[in-house]
């Protein structure tokens, strides 16, 4: 049975889901909408640790290993009848739960300022990332080229930038589109140590392999290396800087949503 927390002078559960969401947890509600104890709550973490309760120890026990189910669907919300997944539980076909996805605000970190990564940042922006973009020149960062909610960083140390910049990683997407090999590879190192939901690199098959092979000489894993989308980027056949950036941006939602990044109406069309 999951672990179950003290209940005596605990936040409530706004405040505790603020504190995990403050901390990168990925979180899912649980929400008795039919049943006996109709509005109660139940959080559950990633590491199945729980807070809260259904008002039964042995639902929150059920609830709680579901909800680890859930989270690897990368569904966001879905109404459960408990009998879907307990159907021996004392009243399972009158119980109605509603879970919940929750987890921080994505975040976009894109390193070089060039054309790529000045049309990816204000992309990024525009689809609701918290977007920093990250460069040593500073005369590429003028602030009037960007919108506002965009971070802009000078970097007098690539690896220190990106790293503070990623921090734990969690909800983080990375583009790295830098102008050449030392800066790609810089940037790299600390993307490598953050371990970031997304990482990606721009460059042809050699130019990346060049880098990944360099990381791999530093110490890199084969499971951390094998994260990297490099290239970076859905093949839509991208040409112009925007569009290049479109590609990556698209990757990187599929990545986030759990999706196969495939045309919506290849069904349809394989059936023609």
């Amino acid at each position: 049975m999951p672990e179950q927390k003290d209940q005596a002078a605990s936040p409530t559960i706004t405040q505790k889901i603020a504190e995990l969401l403050d901390r990168g947890a990925l979180v899912v509600v649980v929400t008795v909408v039919r049943g006996p104890e109709t509005g109660a709550k139940l959080l559950v973490d990633e590491r199945s640790l729980i807070f809260g309760s259904l008002g039964n120890a042995e639902l929150d026990s059920l609830a709680a290993k579901q909800a680890a189910e859930f989270l690897r669907s990368h569904t966001e919300t879905r109404m459960y009848g408990v009998n879907e997944f307990a159907p021996d539980f004392p009243g399972a076909r009158e119980t109605l739960l509603m879970f919940e996805r929750l987890q921080p605000a994505p975040r976009l970190v894109v390193c070089g300022a060039g054309h790529v990564g000045a049309a990816l940042a204000k992309l990024g922006s525009f689809a609701g990332y918290q977007t920093t973009l990250i460069d040593d020149r500073a005369e590429f960062l003028e602030r009037s080229r960007f919108p506002a909610d965009v971070e802009l960083v000078v970097a007098a140390d690539w690896e220190d930038a990106v790293g503070a910049a990623v921090g734990n990683g969690r909800g983080v997407s990375i583009a790295v589109v830098t102008r050449g090999h030392n800066e790609d590879e810089r940037c790299m190192n600390a993307v490598v140590r953050a371990n970031p939901d997304y990482a990606g690199l721009i460059g042809s098959k050699r130019r990346t392999s060049i880098v990944i092979e360099r990381l791999r000489e530093k110490g890199a894993t084969d499971e951390q290396l094998k994260k990297i989308h490099a290239p970076i980027g859905l093949d839509i056949g991208a040409v112009s800087p925007e569009e290049v950036a479109l590609a990556i941006i698209t990757e990187i939602i599929a990545e986030r949503r759990g999706a196969g990044g495939g045309s919506l109406s290849a069904w349809r069309r394989r059936g023609l």
